[in-house]
């Protein structure tokens, strides 16, 4: 029995070694040009258009060197599909979605028991794709599946895929992008090092031309020194370059860069080296680092660098809604978490620069939610006044047509007249915090530094608070401007406190021997999409005092006119005089604003102004009455007046330069200023001076604040 018995288990062996020698002879020796059209067939009913393989089918076997044990024993297939044509949809330009020369991998055959599929790479030959999008949103790289009644039993593990030389067509009618990229092999890869190094002498070099800043200037040594130190990037080499080339909404596209040489699917261990380096129309931006884990949307880890004519340019590129700007340059890390419709984009710790400021800081970008949010803070540490003009769209006209926008400024007109892009603060809300540490402007302004929280939310910009330091005080103020609306509507409220004279105007000689300062309110109301939309529909009040202060005598006799004593003036020194009070209480209806009072008081002169500033018309309406007190020598003492527009003054009695001088410095320190910037929409604080003759109107200003619309105001005397 036990004889007949170890024979009958050695029969069964035999006989299963038999059957697997067969087995593995047959599939050795299996012409599998003959699943061809089963393999053509399935493919393509399981896509959803036609698939052929029109070249040979084979399969080779050899023992895996990656396996150990008796798995290093059995020998895996190694397939070969040559000729492979992927068709497009019927209504595709072209006929064909993709072509391969050659498709490769290698097959896994113990996994096959558990109905598990595992390829280690797939390796595509010269591939060529084209990418089509067609106006009503359909696209040739979606295919239809067949509906499945329920989870397949068979699960797919593929790792990783190379590539070889290869072409892609992408024409997007959607996104308005035609764009070719070519894809060639290295004779030899390149460490990530070198790629880094090129890159950032190359980026900061075009930095430096874009925004006039040497290449120095726009080192971020700490940075570097992090990148450096990754020693898991520096293991990365490129064994690819691509070009592309085509246009995006009009705009020529020119892009190179370098690639890994396998993408790695599922292995988080092996990213995936790249680099890019684009330009955009006049837009440069350029990237090196890792891509992780593609099929689960991992993670994107690279130095980035941004260059440009101005900030709002990128919007189209990123999708992020920036404001207008001077040429800028900007170098720093990226971090992304990328998932389907909730990616994360953290651009951290960058520097740069925006005109002749430099700007630096850190900001994240949520791309998940009803809408994407951008979050961040922001620092100058020197910025520039003139650098902030294109927010409002006050720089000229020739900086305009550089930085892309078509809004010219009307010759005669000094308020900016470009729109604001309500429509991009539709696509994504924004909480970022900005500081300017120091604010250069020249000799012109007394302002030092500002500071905001800006906020928008649903089509809603608001910043607040708005703070500037002005001539050794503040000026306080909170603005609304409701983008959700068509036109626009606008609200702002100002405060200053503690402006000192002397400080007001710095290149007027005579101002500084005056001291003293102002305080005020301001209430306004809009509508429009412009700064002089908004300012030519505004309505509200504005409020102004200043006590116990002094101011030059040489500036109110040159008000006054009183020629004999400005000549002495200028012979044997200026003094100053005392002043008693100084208030405006003036009201806006309608862009029109009028003087319900405006009154200089001092112990040697008295000077009222009456009239209107019509915001809309930018045209001046002003009587500047001098009432001198005492005796002067050559005393003229008809009224001045202040006509014309803004952009041309007319002043008068006779105009001539002593005129110009002091009636045209009343004119641009209560009217010009405010005009330019708000910057003087000043008014009452309890502050001192108590018991001056100032009390009564300041008692009065105190009980009745600047008010915008909707809220009783007393009537005019």
């Amino acid at each position: 029995m036990m004889k007949r018995g170890s024979k009958i288990l050695a029969w069964m062996i035999g006989i299963v070694l038999a059957m697997i020698v067969i087995a593995i002879l047959i599939v050795a020796f299996f012409d599998w040009n003959r699943l061809k059209p089963t393999i053509n067939d399935k493919v393509s009913q399981a896509i959803g258009r036609p698939f052929s393989i029109n070249g040979d089918i084979s399969a080779q076997w050899s023992r895996e060197p990656s396996e150990t044990g008796l798995h290093s024993l059995m020998p895996w297939p190694h397939f070969v599909a040559k000729d492979i044509v992927v068709a497009n949809p019927d209504w595709a330009k072209t006929k064909q979605f993709a072509t391969l020369d050659a498709l490769e991998f290698r097959l896994s055959p113990l996994p096959l028991i558990g109905k598990r599929i595992v390829i280690p790479d797939v390796q595509l030959r010269a591939p060529k794709i084209d990418l089509e999008r067609v106006g009503d949103g359909r696209n040739n790289w979606t295919f239809k599946l067949p509906e499945s009644a329920g989870p397949s039993e068979w699960a797919l593990e593929l790792n990783a895929i190379g590539f070889d030389k290869g072409h892609i067509d992408l024409a997007d009618a959607v996104s308005k992008v035609d764009l070719g990229v070519d894809v060639t092999p290295l004779e030899k890869a390149i460490p990530f090092g070198e790629i880094m190094a090129g890159q950032e002498r190359d980026s900061r070099e075009q930095a430096g031309k874009t925004t006039g800043a040497s290449a120095k200037s726009m080192s971020r040594s700490g940075a570097d020194e992090k990148d450096r130190s990754d020693q898991t990037k520096q293991k990365q080499t490129y064994a690819f370059a691509w070009a592309a080339k085509g246009t995006y909404k009009g705009t020529t596209i020119d892009g190179k860069g370098h690639t890994g040489g396998v993408l790695a699917l599922r292995d988080a261990a092996r990213p995936f080296p790249v680099q890019a380096d684009v330009r955009v129309g006049d837009t440069h931006v350029a990237l090196v680092g890792t891509l992780t884990d593609p099929v689960n949307l991992g993670a994107l880890d690279v130095r980035l660098w941004f260059s440009g004519k101005s900030m709002a340019n990128l919007y189209a590129i990123t999708g992020v809604t920036l404001p207008d700007t001077p040429p800028f340059a900007t170098e720093g890390h990226l971090v992304a978490t990328l998932k389907k419709d909730a990616s994360v984009f953290r651009y951290e710790n960058f520097t740069g620069r925006v005109g002749g400021s430099d700007l630096g800081g850190s900001l994240t970008y949520d791309a998940g939610g009803l809408r994407p949010s951008l979050v961040g803070a922001l620092k100058s540490n020197v910025l520039q006044f003139s650098d902030l003009a294109p927010l409002i769209g006050a720089d000229s006209n020739a900086q305009k047509k550089d930085r892309g926008d078509g809004t010219a400024q009307p010759n005669d007109k000094v308020l900016p007249v470009e729109p604001f892009r309500t429509e991009r603060w539709k696509a994504m809300d924004a909480d970022v915090q900005f500081t300017g540490a120091k604010i250069s402007h020249g000799e012109k302004l007394p302002i030092d530094k500002l500071s905001t929280h800006l906020i928008m939310k649903e089509g809603v910009l608001t910043l607040d608070p708005l703070n500037f330091g002005v001539a050794g005080g503040t000026i306080g103020s909170n603005i609304r401007l409701d983008g959700s609306t068509a036109p626009m509507r606008g609200r702002i409220n100002l405060g200053a406190r503690h402006l000192q004279l002397k400080q007001l105007f710095p290149g007027f000689e005579p101002m500084k021997t005056s001291f003293g300062e102002v305080n005020g309110d301001a209430a306004l109301s809009a509508t429009g999409n412009s700064v002089a939309a908004l300012l030519g529909t505004s309505n509200g009040e504005i409020k102004l005092l200043v006590n116990d202060g002094a101011i030059s005598k040489t500036l109110l006799e040159t008000a006054g006119l009183n020629v004999g004593n400005i000549i002495i003036g200028r012979l044997f020194g200026d003094k100053t005089v005392k002043i008693n009070c100084a208030a405006a209480d003036l009201d806006a209806t309608n862009g029109l604003v009028e003087t319900r009072l405006f009154a200089f008081d001092t112990e040697d002169a008295l000077i009222n102004i009456e009239g209107t500033v019509d915001f809309k018309t930018e045209k001046l309406d002003l009587d500047v009455k001098p009432h001198t007190k005492g005796f002067r020598v050559l005393s003229l003492r008809s009224p001045l007046y202040v006509k014309g527009t803004m952009k041309n003054p007319s002043v008068g009695v006779q105009a001539g330069p002593l005129i110009l001088r002091g009636g045209g410095a009343v004119a641009l320190a209560v009217f010009a200023a405010p005009a330019a910037a708000l910057a003087a929409l000043v008014v009452p604080t309890s502050g001192k001076g108590e018991d001056n003759t100032c009390r009564p109107l300041l008692e009065e200003l105190k009980k009745n604040p600047a008010q915008a619309p909707g809220v009783p105001r007393p009537a005019k005397k």
